[in-house]
């Protein structure tokens, strides 16, 4: 997969991560990229083709794919948080988490892929978490609804092998975003790690370990929860 002269559509393209991803696919050399956003309007990057695109709502997505016919990368960055805590927050705020990062996700990777398999394969990248593989009592509903995004990422890698499409996940911690404006420990750069990413999706790689987290928490994940969660035995959170 080449970003250079790709057709592009990168979903959450207003802001934060995604409007690094738009910015970088320009910069890479990409022929098009589709912006999607729920509202149009907000996009602002010079070049950039925007869309509307909400993708709790089928019927946008299936408007979204039948006007991008020409797609032959699909970004899925498109997210939220509720900050639903584990065993206060309502279910409410769950059931919203899992609408947007794994329906949302499903329902835009099925709408395009056949736009991609007609394009050649061409590829999928997903914006994951490092709360994919490791969760948090404050944020377990996104947490989960990553875990399960996650999944979903791995059967779409192996139902659109045939097809030659490629699935490339991300898993980052906290970037310099509005999402995570509150938190105040380190944040990575959103511009570097959609360089990143489109390095690692032209290099053929399923997973992209955007920083130090993703890569501690994933080396961790085959020793067990004592390994996962410290903090069971009195240690510091991986995250």
């Amino acid at each position: 997969m080449k970003v250079q002269g790709s057709v592009a559509f990168v979903t959450g393209a207003n802001r934060g991560l995604g409007e690094q991803f738009v910015r970088a696919l320009l910069d890479a050399g990409a022929a098009k990229v589709y912006a999607g956003a729920r509202n149009p309007a907000q996009v602002t990057v010079p070049g950039a083709v925007p869309v509307p695109v909400d993708i709790t709502d089928h019927d946008s997505v299936r408007a979204a794919a039948e006007q991008a016919q020409d797609v032959t990368l699909l970004i899925n960055n498109a997210g939220s948080t509720t900050r639903a805590h584990i065993l206060t927050t309502e279910l409410d705020s769950f059931r919203t988490e899992f609408e947007t990062h794994v329906l949302g996700t499903l329902a835009m990777s099925r709408a395009f892929a056949p736009v991609l398999g007609g394009n050649g394969g061409g590829a999928i990248v997903n914006v994951l978490s490092v709360l994919s593989w490791v969760s948090i009592t404050a944020s377990a509903g996104y947490a989960a609804a990553k875990s399960a995004e996650w999944s979903v990422t791995n059967a779409l890698r192996v139902a659109l092998a045939e097809q030659q499409t490629q699935v490339t996940a991300l898993h980052v911690s906290y970037l310099a975003t509005e999402m995570a404006a509150a938190v105040t420990g380190p944040k990575a750069d959103p511009a570097a790690v959609a360089r990143a990413t489109l390095d690692g999706v032209e290099a053929g790689l399923h997973e992209v370990l955007a920083d130090d987290v993703s890569r501690r928490v994933h080396a961790a994940l085959s020793q067990g929860p004592e390994e996962l969660y410290p903090q069971l035995h009195g240690g510091r959170s991986l995250v």
